[in-house]
């Protein structure tokens, strides 16, 4: 029960901060994408292996089993995640792409149990089905045209993808050590392909922070949180804690006066508390077991 409690309370900090970190990412919309990427997971890798090392650990080399996950994660999840969500505002309304994305909980809560050899668990599903509602209410829906749904669709994939791709390999290899190594992937592929899509230029003042933040609080930070949260859940169980990061936003831009707060706003945000409450009762068939990853660390968690 109290491995239980911290795990939620993992997860739920992880989209607090993803979701809470939408201002910052905005400080980045003039720098070319691939290379202030790179820069972000560099450091995000920098921190988690330098965790490690003052832990007393060392970071376990992936089997052959295991790069074709991280790799795919990567591409999907991080680097193909953050390209969908850029483009999908050029033709989508925010409050349309987040509606969307906001049917990754339930993706999980089907798909996850279906990979796992079981059959989707009925409070997970329903919990999911109303931080979807929620999300949508909190959102306020919006237009689309061209392509916006098609990118929007596809955000909601990678989104997913971050979580389904990880489930194995953290199972082996332990959340922190997927966390890091997904960002040293992530740095040398966006700085590669940013090499020859945007370049390299130096940050200003303001970019270089929002650099450093996103790279070691919402990279470093919050992925490592949430890979223990998986870990300990279960991708479906965990899943609904996502539904936490638009209502981050919602406080975030209220606080900052960016907007107000409304009935139907508040109405979605205790929704998504809902569902995360139902969805998260229980314990799910495949955690039920100890982890086997966190010892082989040695020592022995919206933009991505």
């Amino acid at each position: 029960m109290r491995n239980g409690r911290t795990a939620i309370a993992a997860g739920a900090l992880s989209s607090v901060i993803v979701g809470a970190s939408v201002p910052v990412t905005g400080m980045l919309q003039a720098y070319p994408l691939l290379t202030g990427q790179a820069m972000r997971y560099a450091l995000g890798g920098v921190v988690l292996l330098a965790w490690i090392r003052a832990r007393g650990g060392r970071l376990p080399r992936p089997a052959r089993r295991d790069w074709p996950a991280l790799v795919g994660l990567v591409a999907t999840g991080m680097l193909g995640f953050n390209a969908c969500v850029l483009y999908a505002q050029r033709y989508a309304e925010p409050g349309f792409v987040a509606a969307v994305l906001g049917a990754s909980p339930l993706v999980l809560a089907l798909v996850a149990p279906l990979l796992a050899g079981r059959k989707p668990a009925g409070a997970a599903v329903v919990g999911a089905v109303a931080v979807v509602g929620g999300v949508v209410v909190l959102s306020g829906g919006g237009s689309w045209h061209g392509p916006g749904l098609l990118l929007a669709l596809l955000t909601m994939a990678g989104e997913a993808s971050f979580t389904l791709f990880a489930v194995g390999v953290v199972r082996r290899l332990g959340g922190l050590a997927v966390a890091t190594w997904c960002c040293l992937i992530a740095a040398a592929a966006g700085g590669v392909a940013g090499t020859f899509v945007g370049g390299w230029q130096a940050p200003t003042a303001r970019e270089g922070v929002a650099l450093v933040v996103l790279g070691v609080v919402l990279t470093a930070v919050a992925f490592g949180l949430w890979y223990f949260a998986v870990a300990r859940l279960g991708a479906d169980r965990a899943g609904v804690l996502i539904g936490l990061m638009p209502v981050a936003g919602l406080v975030a831009s209220v606080a900052l006066g960016a907007q107000a707060l409304t009935a139907v706003a508040s109405a979605g945000a205790v929704a998504v508390a809902v569902g995360c409450v139902i969805g998260l009762r229980g314990r799910a068939a495949d955690v039920d077991r100890p982890p086997l990853a966190e010892p082989k660390v040695q020592v022995a968690p919206s933009e991505r």
